[in-house]
């Protein structure tokens, strides 16, 4: 195909590895920096054996703002009672979609926009955890 496909491959993967480095990792924070930084490492090493420079750059790129995005989503979700294992389960199912969708042509250039796009909405309408019944106990 070209270079352009061979970069969206490594948009794509790369941020399937932050994704899935963000989930199995966040429930610290260490454990988030820890993740983006091996969700970039991931991304970089990913795009070097899809092809060369750019995808290296690519790779790397969309492994750390995958990384930084899918954090954004699993620490709201740990805040707002989510299981670890839980979530690490569900965030590896999607980081698994994002790394098959990335082989679609240009599907890896929207993954590697939409989901930093996503996580920054996200984290501006973060609501605090469900009070449920305890905030009708209050006089």
């Amino acid at each position: 195909m070209g270079d352009w496909y061979s970069i969206g491959i490594a948009l794509g993967v790369g941020i399937a590895f932050g994704a899935l480095f963000a989930g199995l990792l966040s429930a610290t924070p260490v454990g988030r920096i820890v993740g983006v930084v091996l969700a970039g490492v991931a991304g970089a090493l990913a795009g070097t054996v899809i092809d060369d420079t750019a995808e290296l750059v690519a790779g790397g790129f969309a492994g750390l703002a995958g990384g930084a995005a899918a954090v954004v989503v699993v620490t709201g979700a740990l805040r707002r009672g989510g299981t670890r294992l839980g979530l690490a389960l569900i965030v590896a199912g999607a980081a698994l979609v994002l790394g098959a969708l990335a082989f679609v042509p240009l599907v890896g250039y929207l993954e590697a926009v939409g989901l930093p796009a996503l996580a920054a909405r996200l984290r501006r309408t973060q609501a605090d955890r469900y009070a449920g019944l305890r905030s009708l106990a209050k006089d």
